[in-house]
């Protein structure tokens, strides 16, 4: 009989499992309270309506807002669709000039680069971060800098680069679909700001953008229909996965601390066994990271090679496959790294169910396939 390998996951930056108590609220959303919280002339759909409203409180409260400001999306991608293609479309009068960072997720770069758009990316310095001080917002509409990189990890001074933006009369969008949940976030001076569930044990299909109340921020929507979400965003709600969305806000907040302390501690101990088990193992930035984010490169190993060497083992490579061609990585690449480390490069990302024991099996897993590869 063969025995059965457990799979590791270690790739929480990919998404997340939703909480157990993010499935069992949700699902009576699916069957009897299945009401359209559109239809507030009966007990069905107020029951929906207020499920959706104190859903929307948790969302809010997670990264100190109104709840007012919350407009709930298909996820992350969506709202930064509505963030800069609303926001152009409501200032007609004004230039469309976005200055974005370098390392943002392709869904910011792709919706620029196919959007009417003059964009001005700006390259973050050798650890990751981009400096306030190299953002130039003047003439621009709107500044984008996401909050913590997908890839890397690093956590960036948007606060500092709101102020900067603002000072020159143009908005702040950022996308903080790796921080909230993960570590402290608040929008303080952001204008516009895209998370999802997914990334924070709730359910996938779900994300919120937050729009500054006070002083106001004029968009257009993308979708018209029925002028749900305060005309914002129209179409039937998802109760079901707005409640879950709910309930994993809830969690993060009321976990936050313990989990930042625990991930962390366990990411420097796989990061200490994999230094023990691969001497030349590089790691690509420890400075101002997400507590989970491990990123690391062997360098004359493709990653792809190492990967395919432990299927047991979930991580994401560094460099994307694209049309059967290795594409290195925009991220590693805005960082001015050689192709050697590049292609070498591994993500891994640790979580809230993340073990001390799966994290022991995956550096000798690791060690060991690097080990047979070189020999």
């Amino acid at each position: 009989m063969v025995q059965r390998v457990e799979p590791i996951y270690l790739d929480y930056h990919a998404t997340t499992p939703s909480a157990p108590e993010v499935i069992e609220a949700m699902l009576p959303w699916f069957g009897e309270r299945f009401g359209n919280p559109a239809s507030t002339t009966h007990r069905f759909g107020k029951e929906a309506a207020h499920a959706v409203e104190a859903a929307r409180v948790e969302v809010a409260a997670l990264i100190g807002a109104d709840p007012r400001t919350i407009v709930f999306t298909s996820g992350a991608t969506e709202a930064l669709n509505l963030a800069l293609k609303g926001l152009a479309a409501a200032h007609p009068q004004r230039a469309a000039r976005i200055v974005a960072s370098a390392i943002e997720h392709q869904a910011v770069l792709d919706t620029i680069a196919h959007a009417p758009f003059e964009a001005v990316l700006v390259k973050p310095d050798a650890r990751g971060i981009v400096q306030p001080e190299t953002i130039d917002p003047s003439g621009a509409l709107a500044v984008c800098v996401m909050a913590a990189n997908n890839e890397i990890g690093t956590l960036q001074p948007v606060q500092a680069i709101a102020q900067r933006a603002h000072a020159a009369g143009a908005f702040m969008i950022c996308d903080a679909s790796q921080a909230v949940g993960k570590v402290p976030f608040a929008v303080g001076e952001l204008d516009l700001v895209a998370f999802t569930a997914h990334k924070l044990y709730g359910p996938k299909g779900i994300g919120a953008l937050y729009v500054r109340r006070r002083p106001p921020v004029a968009l257009a929507p993308l979708i018209s229909g029925g002028g749900h979400e305060r005309g914002l965003r129209s179409g039937t709600l998802n109760v079901p996965a707005i409640v879950g969305f709910g309930v994993a806000a809830r969690l993060a907040r009321e976990h936050l601390h313990d989990d930042m302390v625990r991930i962390a501690g366990l990411r420097d101990e796989l990061w200490a066994a994999l230094q023990a088990g691969i001497p030349h193992i590089v790691r690509t930035t420890d400075q101002d990271t997400l507590p989970g984010n491990l990123h690391v490169s062997i360098p004359g190993l493709e990653a792809w090679r190492l990967l395919d060497a432990v299927p047991e083992l979930a991580v994401s490579a560094g460099s994307a496959c694209q049309s059967a061609e290795l594409e290195p990585s925009h991220v590693l690449s805005a960082l001015g790294l050689s192709d050697r480390i590049i292609l070498g490069s591994l993500r891994i990302g640790l979580g809230r169910p993340t073990t001390r024991a799966q994290v022991e099996r995956a550096a000798a897993l690791l060690s060991a396939a690097v080990r047979a590869l070189s020999a």
